[in-house]
């Protein structure tokens, strides 16, 4: 039966579990093949045709959540900000519930009515300010599941109908009324206690967290968006044989364009007119631009680096080859598992455990002939000591201070899912060009044949080279420095340059240019260009007056840390493997010389994902550490993507960590320092169901007073605030 894959947007996920809990119904119907992503907040369907959209659309609807099927129009530019609800209701809570907490925690502020006062202020926070944690506590309550959500909703509205019951039925609502600072622990009445700070403060502290939290949430479109944004914008088309420029969204399979050296090709085609060197390095890898002439195919988006070319489209719009590459990007990163939050894991244990000793203690003082009030004053305790503001405050703190940190030593991490996977990666693959080497063309040798002088092999081959736009002519002539003035310079397409320097006819380029002219290799200088290119290198032929000089030897070299920075990898328990578009020879010889044993060369971008995903399969958990366009798939379908600031605008939106520095240390860096924030959390998250799990016997007891509340929510956020800045202290390994 024929299939169709469609992509659904979900609303009203609050955590991993809810993608899970989605993935689980739909997958449930007869052949159907369902991915969910909490990050992108999309799915992802593979369905048979005897289902419709609208059935998938239902069953997330059923589940609890909202589907919507994609839309042609591009949804307006208000709704891309999905932080803008949350920042609403985080002011107005912050403004409203600051009061609140001064009056209920100074006495000396509690004036006549101030309890009025409170509930006027701490109403709309507690209604309206945590109404996205009553909805979520909702739906996942529909479904037998409890979340932190469900903690938060049910601490905050058990503080808020105490209070409200306290002062309607009870003596809290009596003019006069206080609650004085004493942290005596004794029984008392609950009718006389309200508890609205304890409602507004922690409805405040988690909305302030989930705010910090959803900025730094990725959009997966910003990636797409960014790597359809490579493309040329406009092109100059031939039309009767004059130029028109026109919109590349404009362009026809088969019209022919003009593309002149230095600007991006419009789209794949097939070269007509002219030769030229391409620099594909940012879609293939590739470290040596590519000649190319006609008849030879071409890709989008590429550079022209040499002369002027005219171009015949054959793929246009979405069937080019960038097109295709955000297609893997897309998909790599909706199946992409998101790790579920950690609060969420605690708290599904966490929750009925504290309604369960809620119960039991409503049952104890019932039965014990306590009296209903008592009963129900300790059994509501339990509840609102249970719901710890700090558990809002444990993971953006950390969060915050850590990629603060990060930022200051140029790492730039993405959000609190990309932390879990730090901790597991076992396997780190590195992209060579660019990234492990400069992705530079530069001098690494030159070889002269005997009784030739090395600097004056490189002055007259620099100078021939200076006037040539060629990235390996630019390299040559950048080693030579100062260098005389050449005549009747001539660029042979293909081969190489030559042209009259001081008197001397000379040639530079290939060995086919020079066999042209009659002139032969002696063995020395044969010896050391089949040498160079078994290593994958570049050797350009010098020769003057009829005679081979020397042999110029062109790579991209080995960034100066790089080698450090692969035994850090292997000292955090990493183990490094090299991906490359480059050849075999080329990639192995940069192994050789940082330290890497497992080399994959040759592989194409799509390539590269399947790479990525064959380790994954292996049970290996992969990071993957790239700078181009080439790599962005893969970056996406790493467990961690780290790509470098120095690439391109894709990798960077498609990864979990930027590194701003071209340094492969701060991949070192930002792998220990996302380590060391996760730990931190893990920290925070303890402390803050510590202090209030040990006032929870107090509550229990019917022993517990406001002020003992009041304290355990201060003292646990303080501490989780506090032990957060310490990340402030993290050094780099680059001192």
């Amino acid at each position: 039966m024929a299939t169709e894959t469609i992509e659904i947007s979900i609303g009203g996920m609050t955590c991993a579990s809810c993608a899970a809990r989605i993935e689980r119904k739909l997958n449930k119907l007869e052949g159907v093949e369902a991915s969910v992503n909490y990050a992108t907040e999309k799915a992802r369907v593979t369905f048979p045709g005897d289902l419709s959209p609208a059935d998938l659309v239902k069953v997330v609807e059923d589940t609890g959540y909202t589907a919507e099927l994609p839309q042609a129009e591009e949804s307006p530019a208000e709704e891309d900000d999905p932080t803008r609800s949350l920042r609403h209701r985080l002011i107005t809570s912050v403004v409203l519930s600051v009061p609140v907490i001064a009056l209920a925690m100074i006495p000396a502020l509690q004036f006549t009515y101030w309890q009025w006062l409170s509930l006027a202020l701490a109403g709309p926070v507690v209604v309206w300010g945590a109404w996205p944690f009553h909805k979520a506590a909702w739906a996942n309550l529909r479904h037998g599941a409890a979340t932190m959500d469900t903690l938060i909703s049910v601490g905050v509205g058990a503080a808020f109908l105490w209070s409200l019951y306290a002062l309607f039925l009870g003596t809290a609502g009596t003019p006069g009324m206080t609650h004085g600072f004493s942290l005596t622990i004794e029984r008392m009445s609950g009718s006389g206690n309200i508890y609205f700070e304890v409602a507004a403060g922690v409805t405040t502290f988690i909305l302030a967290g989930r705010y910090f939290e959803a900025r730094s949430k990725r959009r997966a479109g910003a990636a797409l968006k960014a790597l359809l944004e490579l493309g040329a914008k406009d092109v100059a088309v031939l039309r009767d044989g004059r130029e028109v420029r026109i919109p590349t969204g404009d362009l026809r399979v088969g019209d022919r364009f003009v593309v002149r050296p230095g600007e991006k090709i419009a789209t794949d085609g097939v070269i007509e007119e002219g030769s030229s060197a391409v620099d594909a390095g940012m879609l293939t890898g590739e470290s040596v631009p590519v000649e190319v002439g006609v008849g030879d195919a071409v890709v989008g988006a590429t550079v022209n680096a040499g002369g002027r070319l005219v171009v015949r489209a054959t793929r246009v719009g979405s069937d080019t080859q960038l097109a295709q590459m955000a297609r893997l990007v897309e998909e790599a990163q909706s199946g992409k598992a998101e790790v579920q939050r950690l609060a969420d894991r605690v708290s599904a244990v966490f929750v009925p455990i504290v309604i369960a000793l809620a119960v039991g203690t409503l049952g104890f003082w019932l039965g014990t002939g306590n009296g209903v009030g008592a009963a129900f004053t300790a059994a509501v305790a339990v509840l609102i000591i249970a719901c710890p503001c700090a558990l809002g405050l444990a993971t953006p703190t950390a969060l915050l201070v850590g990629t603060g940190r990060g930022a200051q030593l140029g790492i730039l991490i993405k959000g609190p899912e990309v932390l879990e996977s730090t901790r597991r990666v076992d396997t780190v693959v590195l992209d060579k060009t660019g990234t492990v080497t400069t992705g530079q063309m530069s001098l690494v040798r030159v070889h002269t044949a005997e009784g030739e002088d090395e600097e004056e092999v490189l002055r007259l081959a620099g100078a021939l080279e200076h006037a040539s736009e060629h990235p390996i002519a630019k390299a040559i002539a950048k080693a030579a420095g100062d260098v005389p003035a050449v005549e009747d310079f001539q660029n042979v397409e293909g081969l190489g340059v030559q042209g009259v320097v001081d008197g001397r006819a000379v040639l530079v380029g290939r060995e086919k240019l020079l066999n042209e002219w009659s002139v032969r290799l002696d063995s020395v200088l044969t010896e050391a260009k089949q040498a160079a290119e078994n290593q994958g290198r570049t050797a350009v032929l010098v020769a003057w007056d009829g005679k081979a000089r020397g042999v110029l030897v062109v790579a991209d070299t080995v960034k100066p840390t790089s080698k450090e920075a692969i035994e850090a990898l292997r000292g955090l328990g990493l183990r490094p493997v090299l991906l490359t578009g480059d050849n075999e020879a080329a990639a192995r010889t940069v192994a050789r010389e940082v330290g890497i044993e497992e080399v994959i060369a040759e592989v194409l971008p799509a390539d590269k994902v399947d790479v990525v995903k064959r380790l994954q399969d292996d049970g290996r958990v992969v990071a993957m550490v790239g700078d181009g366009v080439n790599d962005a798939a893969a970056l996406a379908q790493a467990d961690l993507g780290l790509a470098m600031g120095t690439g391109t605008d894709v990798a960077i939106e498609a990864s979990d960590l930027t590194l701003v520095r071209g340094d492969l240390r701060a991949a070192v860096d930002a792998i220990r320092l996302s380590r060391r924030t996760l730990a931190t959390i893990k920290g925070n998250l303890f402390w803050a169901f510590a202090y209030n799990v040990a006032a929870l016997p107090l509550a229990a007891l019917g022993l517990l007073n406001p002020m003992i509340a009041g304290a355990a929510m201060a003292f646990s956020s303080v501490f989780v605030v506090s032990n957060s800045l310490r990340l402030r202290g993290f050094r780099s390994v680059s001192g």
